[in-house]
């Protein structure tokens, strides 16, 4: 027997209760017998009862339920506070409502506590990120107030957009410690991946495949935590755009190497963690005058110029090496340069430098 058809039971058997009473109370009015009144009226009221009982209690309260779970624990306290706020505000003013000329100081106290609660709740659950903020301003600003603590602050995750995933790097990240904040995948990130994995293109469908491979992998090895959860964005379709409007809900950071999310949720001002931008930064540095061994692999745009790669893939530009091809030799370097995608070296042959 199900919880919810004990409550349709106990529904019905009240409103049986209800509907008896007031079947007789109405019987002198109706000119009817009180006892075929009580018992039309018990009637009708176990069956409306039965009917109705679940969208009064279950229904709402697994509403309720759903709208905590998916709410974000700073819009969820300072709702809190604002019912709390809201409640007091409205207890001042009772009294002098209630002062009012009959109808209204019967009516209007009830009516504004109902409206200064919706507007403070709303108020501060709306602006939950910018309560949050202010009061870290004062905390910092405190000297009497302790310090929190890193693994105690709030936003300390990671979103992971599928393009992160796919990737596969996170997971080598993820074992060195470097991370120290949770990796966090959204349900619709994880629904996306599956459906790449479920492509008619093998391209694409391999593609997937190996995201939720990697993600797997994180959830065995990574020696961070992986949390996947089902906040979602009513009313957004696009899983970029989610994932954008997520991470300013929650306050966190975005881990991508898509261009496109990278410079939207920069411009609506959300932090980007790019792994590409990473690989660039950790890449090995040489000075000029240092010498380093390359293989020259092709002919540059320049007269008798070579071009190698170094086993990073950054540039290294070789003056006078044409003669070189397709061989393994010391080079000087003699200055670099820095673009958008990484780190260009130019050089020239060893031997030819201290002729």
């Amino acid at each position: 027997m199900s919880f919810e058809f004990v409550l349709r039971l106990i529904g019905m058997m009240v409103f049986t209760l209800l509907g008896a009473l007031l079947g007789i109370d109405l019987s002198d009015a109706l000119n009817l017998p009180p006892e075929a009144t009580g018992l039309s009226f018990s009637l009708m009221g176990a069956l409306v009862g039965l009917i109705i009982t679940p969208w009064i209690t279950t229904y709402p309260a697994q509403n309720v339920r759903r709208i905590i779970i998916h709410m974000p624990a700073e819009n969820l306290v300072t709702s809190m506070f604002g019912l709390v706020l809201g409640m007091a505000a409205a207890a001042m003013f009772a009294w002098p409502l209630s002062l009012l000329p009959a109808p209204f100081g019967e009516f209007i106290p009830t009516l504004g506590a109902i409206v200064i609660t919706y507007l403070s709740i709303t108020i501060f659950s709306l602006r939950a990120q910018d309560v949050f903020l202010l009061f870290g301003g004062l905390m910092r600003a405190n000297p009497a107030v302790l310090r929190r603590m890193p693994g105690d602050s709030v936003g300390n995750e990671i979103l992971l957009d599928t393009s992160v995933i796919i990737d596969g790097r996170i997971l080598d990240i993820s074992q060195t410690g470097f991370i120290q904040s949770a990796l966090v995948v959204p349900r619709f990130v994880l629904n996306e991946l599956q459906h790449v994995a479920d492509s008619a293109d093998v391209l694409r469908r391999n593609r997937g495949r190996r995201g939720l491979e990697v993600l797997g992998e994180l959830q065995q090895h990574s020696r961070t935590p992986i949390q996947i959860i089902d906040d979602d964005i009513e009313g957004v379709s696009e899983v970029d755009e989610k994932l954008v409007l997520l991470a300013q809900q929650r306050g966190i950071p975005v881990m991508t190497n898509d261009l496109n999310l990278n410079r939207v949720a920069q411009l609506q001002g959300v932090t980007v963690l790019n792994i590409n931008e990473l690989a660039n930064a950790v890449k090995a540095i040489y000075l000029p005058g240092e010498v380093i061994n390359v293989h020259i692999v092709m002919e540059g745009r320049e007269a008798d110029q070579g071009v190698a790669y170094l086993e990073d893939g950054t540039m290294v530009v070789v003056e006078d090496s044409k003669r070189y091809m397709d061989r393994t030799i010391p080079v000087l370097i003699t200055r670099y340069i820095v673009t958008n995608a990484g780190r260009m070296y130019f050089a020239q042959p060893e031997g030819s430098l201290r002729k």
